[in-house]
Order: C-alpha cells, then sequence, then structure tokens
C-alpha cells in the first residue's frame, strides 16, 4: 500500500472506467494511427489495452475520422477519447459518433460559444471531457498577461474553461496542465490541486524518446503521485504507445498504486564475483516472460554468495554460481541447473509459482540437496575469489597509511 494520501476528487466516468474519488489510477494512452484507418485503430488500441491501458484517445481531426469513430468506439474494448483541435464542430461529431470522451484544448478553441455548445451536447449525452492545457499551445492573452508560460497562467487557462462549463451546468470535467518543462508542470499541477477538487490528469508533454523521455515523464508524474495529486496519466513518448502504457502500469505498480500485473524483475547490478553477463540473463529473461500475466518478483543474481539473502523477498529468483544457476524460492534453494537453462527454468517455475503458490513449489523438490549443492558452488567461489573480490581490505591499509602520513 502506498505510503502517501491521496487527495479526494469527485468521480467520474470515462464510459464505465472510474477517475478520481477513491478509483484506481488509470493509464491512458493515444494511438498514432490516422483514425478513419479502423482496422489499424483497432489493431493498436487492443495492443495497448493488452499492455495495461485503461482509456485511450483517438484524434478527431477531420470527417473522415468522426465516421471511423462511429465504427471503432463499439468495438473497442477500452473506453475512446475523441482528441479536438481547433474546430469545435468535430467535438460535436465526435459526441454524435458516441465516443465516451472528449479532450479539447483552450488554448486552441477559445470562441466562448463554441466551449458551451460542446459543453452543453457532453451534459445532455452523459459524455465527460478533458480541459486538456498545454504550456505549448497557451492562449496568447494570458500569455502575454504572465510574460510567458507560468503555472498561474496555466492554471488560470484550465480555471476559465471550467467557468464555461459551469455556465451550462456541466460537471463532469477533469484537467490536464501539462508542459515539456518538469518542474513547471508539476507546480501547475500543485496550485491546480488547491484550486479544484476536479479530478487531474497528469503528464508531462512531449517528453521525447525513451530513455531520456521516460526518465522526464517518471520525474514528472510520480512527484506528483507519490504527494497525493492525480488520478490518471499519460506518459507521451516518442514511441510505440504500447510503450506508454506499459510504463504507466509499471509505475503504479512500482509505486504500490495498482496490483502488479506482470513480472516485476530485479537483478544485481554485478560485481567481481559475478560469475554470468548479468545484462544479458535479465534481459533474456524479460524478452522470455514478455506480456505474460505472472504478477511475481523474479530475481536475477550474478553470484551465489549473496544473490539469495539480496533478493529474499523475491518470489523466485536465479543466481549463477560456478557455471550452473540456482534456483530459489522466498529465499531458499530449490533446484540446480546448468547456466544454459536459466531463464526457461525461471519462466517454468514462475509459471508454476503462480499457479500453485510458492509453497507447492518448494514441496515438489529436496530442497537439502539444491541447498548442499548451493554450498558448495558458494565456497567455490569464496575460495576462487574471496570475501573481498575486489581487494577493498589492502585498498583501505594503504588509504591510512597515506592519511597518516
Amino acid at each position: 500500500m502506498p505510503m502517501f494520501e491521496r487527495r479526494q476528487t469527485r468521480q467520474i466516468f470515462v464510459g464505465k472506467v472510474p477517475v478520481g474519488g477513491n478509483a484506481p489510477i488509470t493509464v491512458q494512452s493515444m494511438t498514432i494511427t490516422k483514425t478513419a484507418d479502423v482496422e489499424g485503430t483497432l489493431q493498436q488500441i487492443y495492443a495497448l489495452a493488452a499492455a495495461g491501458c485503461d482509456i485511450v484517445r483517438c484524434t478527431c481531426n477531420e470527417a473522415e475520422a468522426a465516421e471511423g469513430l462511429a465504427q471503432i468506439v463499439p468495438r473497442s474494448p477500452i473506453p475512446i477519447i475523441a482528441d479536438i483541435h481547433h474546430q469545435y464542430r468535430m467535438a460535436l461529431a465526435a459526441l454524435e459518433a458516441g465516443v465516451q470522451g472528449l479532450r479539447l484544448n483552450p488554448g486552441n478553441i477559445r470562441r466562448p460559444e463554441h466551449i458551451k455548445a460542446v459543453a452543453a451536447e457532453a451534459r445532455d449525452r452523459n459524455v465527460p471531457i478533458r480541459i486538456g492545457v498545454n504550456g505549448g499551445s497557451l492562449d496568447p492573452a494570458l500569455y502575454t498577461k504572465w510574460g510567458g508560460i507560468t503555472p498561474e497562467a496555466m492554471v488560470e487557462s484550465a480555471m476559465q474553461e471550467l467557468a464555461y462549463f459551469q455556465e451550462v451546468d456541466f460537471d463532469l470535467v477533469k484537467i490536464s496542465v501539462k508542459a515539456s518543462n518538469v518542474p513547471l508542470m508539476v507546480e501547475a499541477y500543485r496550485q491546480l490541486s488547491e484550486a479544484t477538487n476536479v479530478p487531474l490528469h497528469l503528464g508531462v508533454t512531449e517528453a521525447g524518446p525513451p530513455p531520456a523521455g521516460l526518465v522526464k515523464a517518471t520525474a514528472g508524474i510520480s512527484t506528483l503521485l507519490l504527494e497525493g495529486i492525480g488520478d490518471t496519466i499519460r506518459y507521451s513518448l516518442t514511441a510505440d504507445p504500447v510503450e506508454e502504457a506499459r510504463a504507466g502500469r509499471q509505475l503504479l505498480e512500482a509505486l504500490g498504486l495498482r496490483e502488479r500485473k506482470n513480472v516485476d524483475l530485479i537483478a544485481c547490478p554485478s560485481c567481481g564475483r559475478a560469475e554470468v553477463d548479468v545484462i544479458d540473463v535479465a534481459n533474456r529473461a524479460m524478452k522470455a516472460f514478455g506480456d505474460r500475466e505472472i504478477p511475481l518478483q523474479v530475481a536475477v543474481m550474478g553470484c551465489v554468495v549473496n544473490g539469495p539473502g539480496e533478493a529474499r523477498e523475491a518470489d523466485i529468483g536465479i543466481a549463477a554460481g560456478n557455471k550452473r544457476g540456482h534456483l530459489f524460492v522466498k529465499g531458499r534453494n530449490v533446484a540446480v541447473v546448468a547456466e544454459s537453462e536459466m531463464v526457461e527454468a525461471l519462466v517454468e517455475w514462475a509459471e508454476y509459482i503462480h499457479e500453485h503458490g510458492a509453497e507447492a513449489a518448494i514441496a515438489r523438490v529436496d530442497t537439502a540437496l539444491a541447498e548442499r549443492e548451493a554450498a558448495k558452488d558458494r565456497a567455490q567461489l569464496l575460495d576462487d575469489k574471496g570475501n573481498d573480490a575486489n581487494h577493498a581490505h589492502d585498498k583501505i591499509i594503504e588509504i591510512r597509511k597515506r592519511v597518516e602520513h
């Protein structure tokens, strides 16, 4: 469970998915296909759903896109939000197509009568709208007023739009105030969370390609989540959107905000004792597990000296030693396999544990035999490389000599 208190917000529903209140924080992404390409877009939506995406956004920038949405919405496994820019009539067309949500950018649709017309139609259809403020497309009047893109300007933009909605008694709203600058984005959301109890959609816009984009987006999103701010998130990466969904899901799992869905693979950084290429084994293990829904923590350790102890809390792990891999479940040695079979053994045991439980997995083998074999390899490794594999003890003696003299 998270060690922080979530900020309480009003709850809305995007289709059947709750957002805000006590609902789980949801993961969003956006298709990069042409929405008029119905089959291609649906294929991407199904891939996103399989990767952990709860809600997906599709662009609605032309009549053909709206017509495509009319065919996509009833076949989608997750709710569809239509992304609207500049043309308010596209929002009305998307509502006619049956979408479960809209995203409006106040910096692009600025005429009050157009904003209220869309809100009134959404109200009548019980469809929520995200007010999507973006630092890169801020209303010029606010840019001038605040002397640039500032948290205050972004929050004021959101609150202005919210006021238009309130004029037509529309309150099915969530808000985002995204920027590509992380400190700016974080401060804007902090101020917004003080100004309203509307659910907040978190994201660092235009974060860029991985790995830098992942770092930037995680820095902003996780900072706010750890402060209890945020009800739904999106990684905006220059990459396959499936990577966005995976990243969002993994972040929420890492913070204890969603139940684990897939493997959590931990691995040692390697050292002088490592008996295998830990990076290679870990990467092969990640590939082997793929998108299998096995919600276990799996450890890959480079040696049998500290490996089992360091990953004692893992559901299953493997430690390399003496050209063999020592499998352990909940810190107990259960089997010894050939080095070439390490990854395959991890997957097989993980599947068994997921189906039958750790105690059943331990009970099916002679743990005493496995522990004796592991003890032999640990003893040999210590003889070969010593407890001080990197000769730190000798270095400390020389350091002290230099300090004393």
